[in-house]
């Protein structure tokens, strides 16, 4: 994944890493990240190999059972290994949210660090630097998606979702938005986007209910789109909803990858259309717009993987009643306070959106 960074960052933005961050050797067992800590480090890996673990206390039945068949009081299960030009600790900087991961050396490896003040102090001054950063951020995440697999891909917290986009992005952008995006009715059965084909837009579902499938068919990719343009019927196992709120198709403007899945409408939809076209050249234009465009995208992801690192794992954290919280563990059925102190705001918003669409 080096490349990702050198692709992405210019030249002054690796110089500032280089003069800001602190350059060390760490001996393997090195634990950079911590499952349900908080972070306040960003950490470059520069060389070197860690890997990304799940560890759950066996607090319930389930985690009991697999503790006592492990004769283990801890169920830790590697899901995937991190190399040179990676990045540990980036989540802070997208959401509040503690680690969801154990990240740990498995060798001597080396890292440039940054602290989390330092990084944000730069990321609000520099929005060209930010826009470039979240990026980066963005592609890292997506390909960690893919390395994980797509069969544990699941998208089950839209509000959430939704609530960090209309945050993040500035009543000008949801303008511009409005103003160049184009309201369709999708009709039951209509396929928005397919796997393999191409993406041509941006589109924001703001009524109705889609679903999400991936083709079981082992024919190539290739072969798969002509023959679903030729109406041939193929294998596919559906692996989320989409309903109000969602967005879909944005990983085609960081990932040039074609698209794992088909998303169809169930029933009648309404979708806001952003041509690709026009979107592509606003991020170019529009360093403000970019900047937070890609926060919001990073953010989706950074979502999105932390739900599946909850999936890979053994069991889930639940509260419990008479349970002592633990104000350093997020619990599965927990609502941060963020989230509840934004969700009048984002739901104006997105009102206000809906109702300038209907008088255009």
């Amino acid at each position: 994944m080096t490349e990702v960074l050198l692709k992405e960052l210019s030249n002054s933005d690796i110089n500032w890493m280089i003069a800001t961050g602190q350059k060390k050797e760490i001996p393997a067992g090195t634990i950079l990240a911590q499952q349900g800590k908080a972070l306040d480090t960003l950490h470059i890996i520069l060389d070197g190999t860690f890997t990304i673990s799940v560890s759950q206390a066996a607090n319930n039945p389930l985690d009991k059972a697999f503790a006592a068949i492990e004769d283990s009081e801890t169920l830790e299960k590697e899901i995937a290994r991190l190399s040179s030009g990676e990045i540990v600790g980036e989540i802070p900087f997208i959401n509040v949210r503690p680690a969801a991961t154990t990240v740990e050396a498995i060798e001597k490896s080396v890292v440039i660090s940054i602290s989390r003040q330092q990084l944000t102090a730069k990321l609000q001054q520099d929005v060209s630097f930010a826009s470039r950063f979240y990026r980066a951020i963005a592609i890292l995440l997506a390909n960690r998606i893919t390395q994980l697999g797509y069969s544990k891909l699941v998208k089950s917290k839209t509000l959430r979702d939704m609530l960090f986009v209309l945050e993040q992005l500035h009543d000008s952008d949801i303008d511009w938005l409005i103003a160049i995006g184009t309201s369709q009715k999708i009709a039951p059965n209509t396929v928005l986007i397919r796997e393999g084909g191409p993406v041509d837009a941006l589109y924001i579902l703001l009524d109705g209910t889609m679903t999400v499938s991936v083709s079981e068919d082992e024919r190539n990719p290739l072969t798969r789109a002509f023959a679903a343009l030729e109406g041939e019927k193929t294998r596919s196992r559906e692996i989320a909803r989409l309903s109000k709120g969602e967005i879909v198709g944005e990983t085609a403007f960081i990932d040039t990858s074609l698209p794992f899945a088909t998303v169809k409408a169930i029933g009648d939809s309404l979708v806001l259309s952003i041509p690709r076209q026009q979107l592509a050249a606003k991020l170019q234009q529009d360093i403000g717009f970019a900047s937070r465009f890609y926060r919001v995208i990073t953010t989706l992801l950074a979502n999105r993987l932390q739900e599946m690192f909850s999936r890979v794992g053994y069991g889930r954290r639940v509260y419990s009643k008479g349970q002592p919280l633990d104000e350093n563990v997020e619990y599965e059925d927990e609502l941060d306070s963020n989230i509840l102190d934004n969700m009048a705001l984002a739901g104006t918003k997105f009102d206000w959106m809906l109702s300038c669409l209907r008088r255009n």
